[in-house]
């Protein structure tokens, strides 16, 4: 008999989330929820654990961004030492290397570079090895939410995985331009589908109360990677640095291995003990995971099963999120930050500096690093919002004063008592940026969209981030020559100015708020 009331109270001690569905998982103990008050609670360490293995694509990315330019200048035959500057970035900028036609002269004179005898390429032929990583990227986002959505998170990144591991092994043994043309378009296919599909990862395996500080990994990791190729690019050989970026990507396939897919993308394919078990795994296994499925069904009651381009324009709230995620995407780009890092060099000189190009870009990548790390952890206390108004406007009055320093300068006043002035608005900016308009755009990506859209609109908006890319690239040389670069500033200036206003008016506060109170700001309810 008392056993028989052991039996009993145990039954309703704990509760399957899936005993409805039939499941022949229903009665797998890891589907258990402890219900009695003080045994349900959450873990967070493997939430941390699994965006930092799908960030590892953005470590993979930031390499290959960075790649250019320790590269380069050992690969290029007969051209000035600063012929190839300026490497961009995508979404943050640092560097030595060409994308475009981004080219300039600082007036210094022609001296030999490092070569490699194997391989020589003419400036003509480094323009397209920089270029076709953006083509790449641009290409590679289109498809990747429909991917996504078909067969889900984790195996769109296995998946995509696949040509950053190819490219890297192309460029290791190539032997002519071709081949590096043909790794760097690969490595762009991969670089793009990640800034698709890691913040929607991420998005749908974070508590509330962490998936800002979630969020900001994955512009972290990519100031890393970038970080990591400027210091190991100056210290070894152009083929033993692609070797060694080819172990990130292969180590990002191992860790896919063992990470689950979304409970999110499972639910919405009717596979919800698999959730549960996904929830368990990420949450930890005293989670409430019986209530966890429940908010997420009701995210997903508001939602289509397969929704169409035409259905993230005809629903209110997501062509609000689709437009709020692409303004913050031009905004991003259009900060100036390829300008401002294009003149790090110069700047730095004009200041009495005597560092070269190389230290410059690894002075500049550890203060990206530092100030997206302490954005990820003021994301959950600052809030979104906040942080993306003091980035704009720190930045406009930046770009203002860096913009009045090359007026003066061009015009032939002397501005050697000032010279320490435009390092301290570069410096100043890079925080700013690292802490707003680095990281919070990717973030919001992910907030923004329910799950019937999100992998149309997410693809969008990263098509749209890498397309500014080009163009910025592309005609930031041509303003530099025919408007000055003081116009040039101002112009940035303009559209940080712009940002402040529009992100004061415009977007609300999405720290701590679950996706169906999203979407109420979103809808205007």
């Amino acid at each position: 008999m008392d056993s028989e009331k052991v039996v009993r109270a145990m039954a309703r001690w704990w509760q399957t989330v899936s005993q409805e569905d039939g499941d022949p998982n229903s009665h797998n103990p890891m589907l258990y929820d402890p219900l009695q008050d003080g045994v349900v609670k959450t873990s967070k360490t493997r939430q941390y654990l699994a965006a930092l293995i799908i960030c590892l694509g953005a470590v993979a990315a930031g390499t290959a961004l960075a790649w250019t330019s320790p590269v380069l200048p050992k690969i290029t035959a007969n051209v000035n030492s600063t012929a190839i500057t300026n490497s961009t970035i995508g979404n943050s900028t640092i560097g030595n290397s060409t994308i475009g036609n981004l080219t300039i002269t600082n007036g210094t004179t022609p001296t030999p570079l490092p070569s490699d005898d194997r391989l020589q390429l003419t400036v003509d032929q480094t323009t397209w090895v920089s270029s076709l990583l953006a083509i790449g990227a641009f290409l590679g986002a289109l498809p990747s939410g429909y991917i996504a959505d078909t067969i889900g998170r984790r195996y769109t990144a296995m998946v995509m995985d696949v040509p950053f591991i190819l490219a890297w092994i192309s460029i290791s043994f190539a032997q002519s331009a071709g081949w590096l043309y043909v790794g760097r378009f690969l490595i762009g296919i991969s670089t793009g589908s990640f800034c698709v599909v890691a913040p929607m990862y991420i998005s749908e395996i974070a508590e509330t109360s962490i998936r800002g500080t979630l969020g900001t990994l994955f512009q972290l990791l990519l100031t890393i990677g970038i970080l990591l190729v400027y210091v190991v690019g100056s210290m070894v050989t152009w083929q033993t640095l692609s070797m060694l970026c080819l172990l990130i990507p292969i180590a990002l396939f191992c860790g896919l291995l063992i990470l689950p897919e979304t409970p999110v993308y499972l639910l919405k394919k009717g596979r919800r003990s698999e959730a549960a078990l996904s929830l368990k795994w990420l949450w930890g296994r005293y989670c409430d995971s019986r209530s966890a499925i429940q908010v997420i069904q009701n995210d997903l009651d508001q939602t289509v099963a397969d929704a169409s381009v035409m259905d993230l324009f005809s629903n209110r709230g997501s062509r609000n999120g689709l437009i709020i995620s692409a303004l913050l995407m031009v905004f991003q780009q259009f900060s100036g930050i390829n300008a401002v890092i294009f003149y790090t060099e110069s700047i730095f000189q004009s200041a009495g500096s005597s560092l070269n190009a190389s230290l410059c870009s690894i002075i500049v990548g550890v203060v990206q690093v530092i100030m997206t790390l302490t954005s990820s952890l003021l994301i959950e206390k600052a809030g979104r919002k906040i942080l993306l108004i003091f980035s704009s406007t720190v930045m406009t009055i930046c770009l203002a004063m860096l913009g009045a320093y090359f007026n003066m300068s061009n015009s032939g006043k002397d501005v050697s008592a000032i010279g320490w002035l435009p390092l301290l608005c570069v410096v100043l900016f890079i925080i700013s940026f690292s802490v707003g308009y680095g990281p919070i755009p990717w973030l919001m990506m992910g907030e923004l969209f329910l799950p019937d859209v999100k992998g149309i609109a997410v693809s969008l908006t990263v098509m749209l981030n890498w397309l500014c890319v080009f163009v910025v690239t592309k005609c930031f040389s041509s303003m530099n020559e025919s408007l000055g670069s003081d116009v040039t500033f101002w112009f940035f200036g303009t559209w940080m100015a712009l940002a402040t206003i529009y992100v004061a008016i415009a977007v609300q506060e999405t720290k701590g708020k679950s996706a169906s109170q999203i979407q109420n700001w979103l809808s205007g309810r």
